[in-house]
């Protein structure tokens, strides 16, 4: 495997697009679930949300980053300041920041959600993708980075982790600091 992991920009935009597939990974999610509040979310079809994250690639702050085998898109993590999760923020999720922290901050940022390619994954794309979703963070400023991952799912090839697991976290270097729902850790790694 030779893995080329970068930000989503508009020039790579359409990896990102062969790596959801027409369904927009996840049912048609298109990674809006932290990226807006339900009602807004409900309300948009499938092609306005690829259209709302088409237009995020396109922003300063890329939405996230892309793995690329020989050129070929396998796997995708969204990680961002927290101010662009909002639905990340607030009071009612087991992501809510420590008491404290002002999400606003742009100095803390967050890995939200992971997609990959169902034939690829058990393979250890998660580490490579946590590891490049650090580095990513921290040349461009960050000084935290948090996750809130899940202990155990089914197997491996889950849909249910694309919160991430705890286990690719803690190799990472990530270490619980609140846990608001059992197996729901939300995880912090301090970059400077």
């Amino acid at each position: 495997m030779t893995l080329d992991i970068r930000p989503v920009t508009s020039d790579l935009w359409p990896s990102l697009e062969t790596l959801f597939g027409p369904q927009g990974a996840c049912y048609g999610c298109w990674c809006s679930y932290f990226r807006m509040a339900p009602k807004q979310r409900d309300a948009l079809s499938r092609d306005e949300k690829k259209q709302h994250l088409k237009q995020a690639a396109a922003a300063e702050v890329p939405p996230g980053l892309i793995a690329l085998d020989d050129g070929v898109p396998v796997g995708w993590v969204q990680v961002t300041p927290r101010a662009h999760v909002p639905r990340w923020n607030t009071t009612r999720t087991v992501s809510r920041p420590l008491e404290g922290d002002d999400p606003a901050d742009p100095g803390l940022w967050a890995i939200s959600c992971f997609f990959v390619q169902s034939s690829r994954r058990g393979q250890g794309l998660s580490h490579a993708l946590v590891d490049a979703a650090v580095a990513h963070a921290w040349q461009s400023g960050a000084r935290i980075i948090e996750a809130c991952p899940v202990e155990q799912a089914r197997h491996s090839r889950s849909v249910g982790l694309l919160a991430g697991s705890v286990r690719v976290f803690e190799k990472a270097g990530f270490e619980p600091v609140a846990e608001r729902k059992p197996g729901r850790p939300l995880m912090r790694k301090v970059l400077a």
